[in-house]
């Protein structure tokens, strides 16, 4: 089963990803971990992404769409994958389509106001990329995985957020018609496992289906 996840910052991406990745045995696959792993590799395709990312500057298609042909080229997507994060554009996605068909494209939704009110909370891990929010019980400011201090993005500031979620409502209009009937929209309010439990059911289908 080879599935997209999209949705605006906050919107709980990486949380489901993790969720489905648990239950249905395949991998979560995000570009941002694709890029750090690649960067520490040393490898010559890590000093590419490497020397964009340090100029402040975005990722290639070509670069992007390499790193990713890479990771499912892996012995562990034989059975599908959970891409989160790509594509962004209508071009990624037809880049994306040359090279496998993807089974369903799941659509998270959810309202600004509550949109921002989860991202100006969230606070990310410089060292390993996890992230938490203020809100959670036990929060304390280091990062539960490696204890490293965690920070606010600039992105994530009240200032920002508007233009960001415009910005995304640009972006995925177009994928969201290219993929057409293989959408499912699905509203992540709530709680994660309340999301979780709107997205299992008919991905417990697809998957008797093939």
């Amino acid at each position: 089963m080879k599935l997209i996840l999209l949705g605006a910052a906050g919107s709980g991406k990486g949380t489901l990803a993790k969720q489905i990745s648990a239950d249905f045995h395949i991998p979560q696959i995000s570009t941002g971990d694709l890029f750090r792993e690649i960067i520490k590799s040393g490898s010559e395709l890590g000093e590419l992404v490497k020397s964009y990312i340090n100029k402040g500057n975005l990722v290639p298609n070509e670069v992007t769409f390499k790193v990713l042909q890479n990771r499912l080229e892996k012995s562990d997507c034989k059975n599908g994958y959970i891409l989160d994060g790509f594509p962004r554009t209508l071009q990624q996605a037809e880049m994306l389509a040359k090279l496998t068909e993807i089974d369903v494209v799941i659509s998270l939704e959810l309202g600004f106001a509550e949109l921002e009110k989860r991202l100006v909370s969230r606070r990310l891990c410089p060292s390993c990329g996890e992230i938490d929010n203020t809100n959670h019980a036990g929060y304390n400011g280091k990062c539960r995985k490696c204890s490293a201090t965690l920070f606010q993005r600039d992105d994530d500031k009240p200032e920002a957020i508007k233009t960001r979620l415009e910005v995304y409502k640009s972006q995925v209009a177009p994928l969201i018609n290219f993929y057409g009937d293989k959408v499912q929209s699905v509203s992540s309010s709530g709680t994660p496992d309340e999301t979780y439990s709107r997205v299992k059911t008919f991905l417990k289908d697809l998957e008797a289906k093939n």
